[in-house]
């Protein structure tokens, strides 16, 4: 693919998916700066702030800032008579103009849900009512102008929770959480998407300060929730605190364990019997942020650390291995087999976000940030110099996703939005969703054409009892032909190249989403 491809890809990925952007790769400034386009910062609604278009698409990359309802949603071909449940998604929708060298990541929750039940659809988004939102909302300002950066805050900021909750989304006791892994939890209703709590504890057994992860994992075998939270111990800290919260909503067990140095830990793995993670140099700068800058940037001077301990310990039996300088953010699946490891992870060869610095003042390595998915690989016992690392599929995937039934357990089927790698060498890839069989190797995609974006899909088992990947794919396209008015496409996931059998149509752009999550309608509240 050329470079100009790769960047259209990485430009649209999530957000023609996140409207001013992408995750994995540029998005906010950067992006306009690669379209040839002013710097982004807020909608046209704000005299002197045009948004950004993808060039030669009429797609415009600007904040929504509007919440939608639409009812009864129309329909192109027929929803599956066993699809009954909710697609719930959040992105960044920036609530005020963002400050100059700030990042999207930094952009206010806007949670989303296509509800889907008995043939029909409605479409439903809202603000999530974070403390950081409502103080904005109150003071007609933006009281936290930098990316994790308190020194910068108002001081009409001071004690509240600074979360977007604009990262993931998960369903306990009733409620949809929207996660930004810097803070706990924002609850909303999962029937109307209001917030009902802004910070939330699960009864207090959360502490108000502790971090928790916008990727927790659901365990397979106890449906309980297993997390974690970095800088447990303050701002800048290396060490992480792991918990397992029971349906019920208890914490059955809690640990804590130091980690080589303050990194990135936006994603991690959990087998039966242990935990890993990925500690990555996109690292904790505090000079940079006492320049007024951001919390990471990319040290490439630092090793890249696989380690795991045994679940429901202590976590003293940590053992780490390291490798070069590399990222790996976004879990598709893990697994153990004969006393071994496996993570299954998209990884980059340097900063797999251009749109944070690099610590050395280096320009964005465009090639360093392209995603492809590999195995990292230990042997259980630690006796081993690394990490192995096995290039599973050269997909550029930064978003893979798995039957979240399987987050515990050994699997066999990915899914993820890529550009199709078929397309020649100068030539405009289209945006494809693409169904990994990892067990043999292979993979098939359905290419959704190149004036169109696909945002992460998520998988919808048809029956709670259905075998793995026997159900549905379900995301959503931004047409950038038509200024990202969207659809939401339904594919049977075990023909995913026959491509859409049904596509739920919006009148409107569908408002960001970085990850989704889908709720099966027998656990809604009766």
């Amino acid at each position: 693919m050329a470079d100009q491809d790769r960047r259209d890809f990485i430009r649209s990925a999530v957000g023609a998916a996140a409207t001013v952007g992408v995750a994995a790769g540029l998005t906010g400034n950067a992006v306009a700066a690669a379209a040839g386009a002013p710097a982004i910062t807020d909608t046209v609604t704000r005299p002197g702030h045009g948004p950004a278009r993808s060039a030669g698409t009429g797609g415009q990359f600007s904040p929504i800032r509007a919440e939608v309802t639409i009812l009864d949603c129309n329909i192109e071909g027929k929803l599956p008579v066993d699809l009954n449940g909710g697609f719930y998604a959040t992105g960044p929708d920036p609530q005020y103009p963002m400050r100059q060298g700030n990042i999207i990541f930094d952009g206010e929750g806007h949670a989303r849900l296509f509800r889907i039940r008995n043939g029909r659809v409605d479409y439903r988004t809202r603000w999530v009512k974070s403390e950081r939102f409502v103080a904005n909302d109150k003071a007609r300002a933006q009281l936290f102008p930098m990316y994790r950066n308190p020194y910068m805050d108002d001081p009409r900021a001071k004690g509240l929770s600074r979360s977007t909750a604009n990262t993931h989304v998960i369903n306990h006791k009733g409620l949809i959480l929207a996660l930004k892994e810097d803070s706990p939890p924002v609850a909303m209703d999962l029937n109307t998407l209001e917030t009902v709590d802004p910070v939330y504890t699960f009864d207090g057994q959360l502490p108000r300060d502790r971090a928790f992860t916008a990727h927790p994992k659901v365990c397979s075998k106890t449906g309980n929730i297993v997390a974690f939270g970095y800088e447990a111990d303050g701002f800048g800290s290396a060490s992480v605190a792991f918990f397992e919260i029971d349906k019920a909503g208890k914490k059955v067990w809690e640990t804590k364990i130091p980690v080589p140095y303050c990194g990135l830990l936006h994603d991690f793995a959990v087998t039966e019997n242990h935990i890993a993670l990925f500690v990555v140099p996109l690292a904790f700068d505090p000079e940079q942020i006492k320049r007024g800058g951001i919390h990471w940037s990319w040290d490439k001077t630092l090793k890249s650390h696989l380690g795991w301990f045994r679940r429901y310990g202590d976590g003293k039996d940590v053992k780490w291995v390291q490798g070069p300088a590399q990222s790996g953010t976004h879990t598709m699946g893990a697994f153990e087999d004969a006393g071994r490891i496996h993570f299954d992870t998209e990884m980059t060869a340097g900063n797999p976000f251009p749109f944070m610095p690099n610590k050395d003042g280096s320009p964005p390595d465009l090639p360093g940030s392209v995603s492809t998915i590999y195995r990292i690989s230990a042997n259980l016992s630690g006796k081993t110099k690394g990490y192995e690392v096995k290039q599973l599929y050269a997909l550029q995937a930064p978003l893979p996703k798995q039957d979240d039934r399987y987050n515990t357990m050994p699997y066999r089927y990915g899914y993820a939005a890529c550009p199709d790698p078929t397309v020649a060498p100068g030539e405009v890839a289209g945006s494809c969703y693409a169904r990994m069989d990892v067990q043999n190797g292979t993979y098939e995609l359905w290419n959704a054409g190149p004036k169109v974006s696909l945002a992460e899909p998520v998988f919808a088992p048809k029956s709670v009892n259905s075998r793995e990947g026997e159900g549905y794919l379900l995301g959503v396209a931004y047409n950038l032909d038509q200024n990202l008015r969207s659809d939401l496409v339904i594919l049977d996931a075990e023909r995913v190249k026959d491509g859409p059998i049904a596509r739920v149509k919006l009148p409107v752009q569908a408002s960001p989403q970085v990850h989704g999550w889908w709720v099966r309608e027998d656990q809604y509240p009766a």
